[in-house]
């Protein structure tokens, strides 16, 4: 008989009060009995409603059915079979709006913690098993793909394990992309990204770091090279800002460099190459996954800080898990707001943020309320530090550097239904296509992408 506790089992974490002073991760995992005993909540439906929430099409129910039997090693291998990283996606992957959201356990209560089972699933194999994937036997044919975060580690994996000879060209001195630079240790350790690197590299992958497509080589060069197709998933790193008066006083920051120091490089360490200011009191606008990311590595470095959203908690786009963290971390929510203009001094520091109240209106295009400003507002918060957080677009470099390739109006590459843009032999996925999204969706595209690459090619050479 399956379990029919309402709730899923509790996630230990840490305390908030000892988290907020270390980097440490903060969802401790679960424990063998704690995963059989959530597992045993799974139904185990015919219809497999959870596989169709997931981008990557992992295979649920028969994954879960393993674990209650204690076969943890056999629910690594079903997992391995469609995703490339288990071990992030149970742990950064909005399972709640994905996968359990089709869970049937979920209609009159908590649905089945399938991340939750999944990261047990990847933990456990890391920390128990010995065995090495081997890499298949060479097709003789030779693909790049720039990009080594999450789409690009995804469509290099299945090509590895469909034979192809794989390079993927990565900009930063290290592979992983965002998972590296823009997700923090607190909520995915480095080790664990690593880790699931070296598995593609074990499949034959060759990472090549240090390589700016569109300065060091460009795409056409890369084809003239031998590569019969190309990948790009160089993912959306231009972060966006808003025009304020003011925006550019020291002590203001993009999201993207506040984490990348903090995350890639450190910064919060004695003796890191690069530096981070320990501020006193931080605004961080916007409300997504990223601004709570930034929100949280500020709270850890010691300061005050007060999250600036111009809708209510309802409309907040961050994880509900992420929000909940925050709070319990004591960062302060000043939802109904906006930025107007950012103060400063004679030397050039931010010193305040000026800010006006709104009121919801009618949806606008997004179908969300629409925020209008209430006349007479304004107020000011006291600050030496800022970080926007509202979204990032995608870096022109590649599409300006390489002849054909078509974009939209955000300057996302164009794909048809199989991810290959306006340029033939030449495919894109994730954020480069869909400007900032998830993690999974990334690995989506990057998986659809890869069959489709592999079809081509295989088409051509018949």
């Amino acid at each position: 008989m399956p379990n029919m506790k309402p709730e899923k089992t509790a996630m230990p974490v840490q305390d908030p009060e000892i988290r907020i002073t270390n980097f440490d991760e903060v969802a401790l995992g679960y424990t063998e009995a704690m995963a059989r005993d959530e597992a045993e909540r799974c139904l185990h439906c015919r219809h497999q409603p959870c596989v169709q929430g997931c981008p990557v099409n992992v295979n649920i129910p028969d994954f879960i059915e393993k674990v209650k039997a204690g076969d943890y090693e056999g629910a690594y291998e079903i997992i391995s079979l469609t995703s490339s990283l288990p071990a992030v996606c149970g742990r950064v992957c909005p399972q709640e709006s994905q996968c359990e959201k089709y869970c049937v356990r979920g209609i009159k209560m908590q649905p089945v913690g399938i991340g939750r089972l999944e990261r047990f699933v990847a933990d456990w194999h890391r920390e128990n098993s010995e065995s090495h994937v081997q890499a298949p036997v060479s097709n003789g044919h030779k693909v790049a793909v720039i990009g080594a975060g999450p789409a690009g580690l995804t469509a290099a994996g299945d090509l590895a394990r469909r034979g192809y000879q794989v390079t993927v060209f990565e900009a930063l001195h290290v592979a992983g992309g965002v998972l590296m630079y823009g997700i923090p240790e607190f909520r995915l350790p480095k080790a664990i990204v690593q880790k699931e690197i070296e598995t593609l590299k074990d499949l034959g992958v060759e990472i090549i770091t240090n390589f700016v497509v569109g300065r060091s080589d460009t795409i056409d060069a890369l084809m003239d090279a031998g590569y019969e197709a190309v990948f790009v998933g160089s993912g959306a790193g231009l972060p966006n800002f808003m025009g304020l008066p003011g925006e550019n006083l020291k002590g203001v920051y993009s999201a993207n460099e506040f984490l990348t120091r903090i995350n890639l490089m450190k910064a919060f360490r004695e003796g890191s190459p690069t530096t981070v200011q320990h501020p006193k009191k931080t605004v961080v606008v916007g409300g997504g996954n990223v601004a709570m990311d930034a929100a949280r590595c500020a709270r850890r470095l010691g300061s005050e800080v007060h999250i600036v959203y111009r809708r209510s908690l309802e409309e907040l786009p961050a994880r509900k898990e992420e929000v909940e963290h925050a709070m319990e971390e004591g960062i302060i929510f000043d939802l109904l707001c906006n930025p107007v203009e950012v103060l400063g001094n004679d030397e050039g520091w931010i010193t305040a943020v000026k800010c006006v109240r709104m009121e919801l209106g009618e949806p606008d295009a997004s179908g969300r309320r629409r925020p209008v400003v209430i006349p007479g507002s304004e107020f000011v918060i006291d600050v030496d530090c800022m970080i926007m957080a509202i979204g990032t677009s995608p870096n022109p470099l590649i599409r300006s550097t390489t002849e054909g390739l078509e974009v939209n109006r955000r300057g996302c590459l164009i794909v048809d239904e199989n991810e290959q843009t306006s340029r033939e032999g030449v495919y894109a996925g994730g954020d480069a296509v869909t400007g900032a999204a998830t993690v999974i969706s990334a690995m989506g595209a990057g998986k659809k992408a890869a069959a489709a690459m592999d079809a081509w090619i295989q088409g051509r050479t018949d």
